[in-house]
């Protein structure tokens, strides 16, 4: 057994095994039938590089094993994991909860932090396709921080042999380098090779789901998209509700994706396109409904028939592959699509009465392997007739695996949280390189202020903005806000997508978010914090509160600046151009306003 036990009736914490000092690593468990080693491959300053094996005579299933060493815990603050969210505390050896990622949940990640933002240490795994269990625990009894990785903790088909790589960084970089870094590595790997990234992916995007849910009407929708157009979003994605005129919130008819709702759903598309708007389509890509013709067609080829939601479609099966393809592939060419959303990839797993073997017309043993091939054959298939099609998945299927097979990375949902938003965010924005980072759905109710409804916005900020109010019904002052930071979005989509990102305070939920671009700085500030900043060249502050001044501390040259203003309606105050110092500096801005600094 591992040095931590866990069986159905109680958790055994094993103290008495002893842990190796990093860089020996331990391993624990496995089973008989195995040879297992790991070796050091390559070392660089304080990135180590291991390989991982295991070998048998004989195909068997491989039980639990882990990988486990120990550091002392000097300068720890937190740990930072992609599902950590709000809770990016220190975690202590009983806790026994972990990171767990597999192809389409999560990523093979974990990152220590300390009081300064520093990396303490970082370790990732080149296996993004099947299930780990990964964390760093604090021990009480020595200080310690115990780090590890568990392999096959869920059933997994027979094998001969195995093979990982695991790489850990221990120099004194911000941890968001040190994340950014094991996305390059992950993208090093012909397995984990990046989607490209057509400019549509990078575009703001109006989604009609907090907006109407599934009460979709065509007229009204069209009127919308012209409003929002105006604006600057230049795609639409409908979503649920398309396919049914079933409005329960359910997924019974998903399956047979039929436009119900939109009969005439080419010449919808053809109408949207008239006036320059892009067009994609939902699809709860698992799930097919016991209310479905393809329920009936695909009886006994389910993963599980006792999901909450809907069965679940098994694509180890060559001809359900084939089915899910096809539906993807006749709706592009039928309607002239864009884009896909493409939901809930994560609730494809191995469930309790999945049977592990490549037997009874199935192609593949391994669940997560299957949906691999499945999404690489989709994302294939529509590249090969639209090149520049837009996938989006949504946090938490946002690993490097799924960079292969979308462009567009979503938040978790989180209507009416602009926090949570800015959180998701910048979490998925560590891992994913060029592949485009989206905000969840900005929506607001209909009587919010506009400084407050601008802080919805501003929270989205690092991500391609979606947004999902009913613009005919907005506010004049609301409209006015959503046209001005939209625009200025767009001006500068370029620094916030592409330039160096730094991200601050981890723990304290990124209360400062920057980017620097071709010596253009962009700072995001959402609490009353001291902004330190070289005022070098064009310096912009979103002042992201409710508060109406900002500090900075120049650790630049004194200088003659230009500074001005704007209120988040976009009225501009005076400019005003003034000698200012190095060192602390106040102003006075409006809430949720911006305003730019140039050096003269």
């Amino acid at each position: 057994m591992t040095s931590i036990n866990t069986t159905k009736d109680e958790t055994v914490i094993d103290r008495i095994t002893t842990i190796n000092v990093f860089p020996e690593i331990s391993i624990l468990g496995g089973s008989d039938h195995f040879d297992t080693s790991i070796k050091l491959i390559k070392q660089e300053r304080e990135v180590y590089l291991y390989e991982f094996s295991m070998q048998a005579d004989t195909a068997i299933s491989p039980e639990k094993i882990t990988l486990k060493w120990r550091i002392p815990s000097i300068n720890i603050k937190g740990t930072w994991t992609s599902a950590s969210l709000h809770d990016k505390r220190l975690q202590y050896d009983w806790e026994l909860v972990h990171l767990q990622s597999r192809v389409s949940v999560d990523a093979p990640v974990v990152s220590v932090f300390g009081h300064d933002d520093d990396n303490v240490i970082t370790f990732a795994c080149s296996d993004a396709i099947n299930k780990m269990e990964m964390n760093a625990l604090l021990r009480e009894e020595d200080n310690h921080l115990y780090c590890h990785l568990s392999f096959f903790t869920e059933r997994h088909p027979a094998i001969t042999n195995y093979k990982a790589q695991i790489r850990v960084d221990k120099r004194k970089v911000s941890f968001a380098k040190s994340l950014q870094e094991v996305s390059d590595w992950w993208a090093t790997f012909e397995l984990l090779k990046p989607s490209p990234v057509p400019a549509l992916a990078r575009a703001p995007l109006y989604s009609t789901w907090y907006n109407f849910h599934q009460d979709l009407e065509t007229n009204t929708l069209i009127e919308e998209c012209k409003l929002a157009r105006e604006i600057g979003y230049e795609l639409i994605i409908l979503d649920d509700g398309w396919q049914t005129m079933d409005d329960n919130r359910g997924y019974d008819y998903c399956g047979d994706w039929q436009p119900e709702r939109i009969p005439e759903m080419r010449k919808f598309v053809d109408d949207l396109h008239a006036i320059d708007m892009k067009v994609g389509l939902w699809f709860s890509v698992p799930f097919c409904g016991v209310k479905s013709k393809a329920y009936q067609q695909f009886k006994g080829k389910f993963l599980t028939e006792n999901h909450r939601w809907a069965p679940v479609f098994d694509p180890r099966y060559p001809e359900v592959r084939e089915y899910l393809i096809n539906t993807y592939k006749n709706a592009l060419v039928s309607y002239n699509l864009d884009a896909f959303k493409l939901d809930f990839i994560d609730d494809f797993m191995a469930y309790p009465e999945t049977v592990l073997t490549k037997e009874d017309g199935r192609d593949y043993a391994n669940v997560n392997e299957a949906v691999d091939r499945l999404m690489s054959d989709v994302m294939s298939t529509l590249r090969e007739i639209k090149s520049d099609i837009a996938i989006e998945f949504r946090q938490k299927y946002i690993g490097p695996t799924m960079r292969k097979f979308g462009n567009m990375f979503r938040a978790f949902d989180c209507p009416n949280d602009p926090v949570s938003n800015r959180i998701r965010i910048t979490d998925v924005k560590l891992l994913c390189g060029n592949t485009a980072v989206h905000s969840d759905m900005i929506t607001w109710h209909d009587d919010e202020s506009v400084e407050v409804a601008a802080l919805q916005v501003l929270n989205a900020f690092w991500g391609v903005p979606q947004m999902s109010i009913l613009l005919e019904n907005a506010k004049e002052e609301h409209s006015n806000m959503l046209y001005f930071y939209t625009q200025y979005w767009r001006q500068c989509a370029k620094t916030l997508m592409d330039g160096k990102f730094t991200p601050y305070n981890p723990l304290a939920n990124y209360p400062i978010l920057k980017s620097e671009l071709n010596g253009h700085t962009i700072i995001g500030l959402f609490d009353d914090m001291i902004i330190e900043t070289d005022l070098a060249k064009r310096t912009d502050i979103l002042n992201a509160k409710p508060s109406n001044k900002i500090v900075i501390r120049n650790t630049g040259k004194a200088g003659k600046f230009e500074v001005r203003a704007w209120n988040c309606q976009g009225t501009t105050s005076n400019t005003i151009v003034q000698e200012l110092p190095k060192g602390l500096l106040e102003f006075a801005i409006p809430k949720a306003g911006l305003v730019k600094i140039r050096r003269l």
